[in-house]
């Protein structure tokens, strides 16, 4: 992992980039020698944000069994749930 002071940053904008780019690792922007900020690849940063929002909803399906069991009432059918829509 890259460390950049922000008041070097400026004069290497260009290469900090590409660094980020050519790295799957983020080049760290720093403060006083405590990283505050982060210059990653966008397609990277994307694909982490979708492997977050993935994980976030298996977290809220496991819940919601977890729920099931402990109530004791069925899941409703999806089938159900697109007609109550009007989807059906």
């Amino acid at each position: 992992m890259t460390d950049v002071a922000i008041t070097e940053a400026p004069g290497q904008l260009e290469s900090i980039v590409a660094m980020a780019l050519r790295s799957p690792e983020p080049v760290f922007l720093t403060r006083e020698g405590i990283r505050v900020a982060a210059v990653v690849d966008a397609v990277e940063l994307e694909r982490l944000y979708e492997a977050v929002e993935d994980l976030e909803d298996i977290r809220a399906a496991a819940a919601a069994r977890k729920e099931s069991e402990r109530t004791g009432q069925a899941p409703i059918p999806w089938k159900d749930i697109k007609r109550g829509l009007g989807l059906m």
